[in-house]
């Protein structure tokens, strides 16, 4: 295969696995099996062309050491983040020392992402109608067939070998703490720290109502659901509380904002109120401030990054849910 459509399908193949890992990160039901699966194959399709890149990384070495280090440092990453990510679908494999594997392979794939277009700016190839002819086509076409082989093997592989990898989610998250409160993980998004609030001071606001931690108790209100973490586990639990179209009654609008203490927030459409929950107990306990007491919200069906911690007041007004970065910026 050429040095150019090599190039050319590695950039390709790597934009594509990024905006498919990140549209799994955002779905939490099972139609995350499909962008999850497209984004496993191209992953497979990456390493199809290592041996074609790595020819282009020794012949560069001898040209300029330069553009050449780049070179060698994309190839590490991209080993780095398939090998993570493999590890971690098929054998379970979680953590690598303070990191999570999940923040080792988005980590990696993200750095090898940009240090592809900082490649591409170094030695631009731009497309050309050569690209599309017959022999072009069926090269890149015989990678992906390989890449999705693969696949097959492997995902076969993991349930006729009995690996940690069959019995995860559809998102490929594995259980944790499921009926114990106290065993499931206490995350934040980001750079999102736990707040230090007193729980008799603490007061939820809803237009010009408020609510203490007890009023909100009082609805019991309950729901027995998963939360989904983006970190690569998930949990079942009892949460109890009260149903948001309880506390926001009559008030009119097309969406619903749910704002941190931290000032962390989400919106969601208003339909959505019934369903979702201000949770101020799980199994039958106190939230515990890592799990966002005095109050959270559980979002049955949506990631991790939904289920808004400390929650301190509840906005209904008419701008439209998806006027939002579809993640969380801090």
């Amino acid at each position: 295969m050429s040095r150019r459509l090599t190039n050319l399908l590695l950039l390709a193949f790597l934009t594509g696995a990024f905006l498919t890992g990140w549209t799994a990160f955002g779905i939490g039901t099972g139609w995350v099996r499909l962008p999850l699966v497209f984004h496993a194959v191209l992953g497979f399709a990456v390493v199809a062309l290592i041996p074609w890149k790595s020819v282009i990384v020794r012949h560069g070495l001898k040209v300029n050491t330069g553009q050449a280090a780049t070179s060698l440092a994309l190839l590490l990453l991209v080993v780095v983040t398939i090998a993570s990510g493999l590890l971690f679908s098929t054998a379970g494999v979680r953590s690598y020392g303070p990191l999570t594997a999940m923040q080792v392979h988005v980590g990696g794939g993200t750095l090898a992402l940009v240090l592809t277009l900082v490649h591409a700016r170094q030695r631009p190839v731009r497309p050309r109608a050569i690209d599309l002819e017959r022999r072009s086509l069926l090269r890149a076409g015989a990678v992906l067939g390989a890449a999705g082989a693969a696949y097959v093997g492997v995902s076969g592989a993991t349930t006729l070998l009995r690996l940690p990898g069959r019995d995860s989610r559809p998102t490929g998250s594995y259980e944790r703490g499921s009926g114990d409160p106290a065993a499931m993980p206490v995350t934040s998004w980001l750079n999102d720290g736990t707040p230090s609030i007193a729980v008799e001071d603490w007061q939820l606001r809803v237009g010009g109502s408020t609510y203490d931690r007890d009023a909100i108790a009082a609805f019991e209100d309950e729901i027995t659901t998963i939360l989904d973490c983006t970190g690569g586990w998930y949990s079942e639990q009892i949460w109890s509380g009260a149903r948001l179209d309880r506390l926001i009654g009559d008030r009119a609008g097309r969406s619903i904002r749910i704002r941190s203490a931290t000032g962390y927030e989400r919106r969601f459409p208003i339909a959505e109120a019934s369903s979702l929950l201000l949770a101020t107990h799980v199994g039958g306990e106190p939230l515990s401030a890592g799990h966002g007491a005095p109050a959270r919200l559980v979002a049955p069906g949506r990631r991790g990054f939904w289920w808004v911690k400390w929650v301190n007041e509840i906005v209904v007004d008419d701008r439209s849910w998806w006027l939002q970065p579809p993640f969380p910026l801090t």
